[in-house]
């Protein structure tokens, strides 16, 4: 009897692609995302984390030393990738207090996301037993939105359109002053983020503040 002819639609032969690590990092990150979003950092295991991203333990240590580093290289991931759409060279053209509305703005949408929210959320539940979080996800995520501000200062100094003495400080004040009650409103008493229009009348009124401030004639 002649022997059946294998189907050419048959399983690939070969060994499967084999994934990077680069790839599988952003496998387990996204793993990690979901597992830290739901069950919160403490009550998180690395073998749920390996298992989430379906790797094994061995492998999610060789590519993280730790479950720490882990959270840490998930901030950044999702700090970098937001900082990166976050557009701080408005048009020279208009007129300084609309610039700078909307660049107060770009530094909303970055502080004001909701992942990024929930990880402060979560950050300030942990920090008593994990001190390195809070640290991390300050050096990662609130120093770098201020720098990036207090750059763009800089820049509107050079070309006279501002005064300031420093600008670090200033950028400090700026974001305080715009994102940090929509933040503490949003984490302790879980009130909802503010909408996009909602964000802009506060990032115009901001500027108005900062540039013309607040004293009535009679002062």
């Amino acid at each position: 009897m002649a022997q059946a002819k294998p189907s050419s639609e048959g399983r690939p032969r070969g060994r499967p692609p084999v994934r990077s690590d680069e790839e599988t990092k952003q496998i387990v990150i996204e793993a990690a995302r979901h597992a830290f979003a739901v069950e919160g950092y403490a009550a998180t295991s690395t073998e749920e984390l390996a298992r989430g991203a379906g790797i094994s333990t061995k492998t999610l240590y060789r590519l993280f030393p730790g479950k720490a580093a882990l959270f840490e290289a998930m901030c950044a991931d999702r700090l970098d990738r937001l900082l990166s759409d976050v557009n701080l060279q408005a048009s020279n053209q208009a007129d300084i207090e609309t610039n700078l509305a909307a660049v107060l703005v770009a530094c909303a949408d970055l502080a004001l996301d909701p992942e990024v929210v929930a990880l402060q959320r979560m950050v300030l539940q942990q920090s008593a037993t994990f001190p390195d979080l809070a640290a991390n996800f300050y050096r990662d995520g609130i120093s770098r939105t201020a720098a990036a501000l207090a750059g763009w200062l800089r820049d509107q100094v050079k070309k006279k359109r501002i005064v300031l003495d420093d600008a670090d400080e200033a950028a400090g004040m700026m974001i305080g002053m715009m994102v940090s009650a929509p933040q503490r409103a949003a984490i302790y008493a879980s009130r909802t983020l503010p909408s996009r229009k909602e964000i802009e009348k506060r990032a115009r009124i901001c500027a108005a503040i900062l540039l013309d401030g607040c004293r009535g004639p009679s002062a």
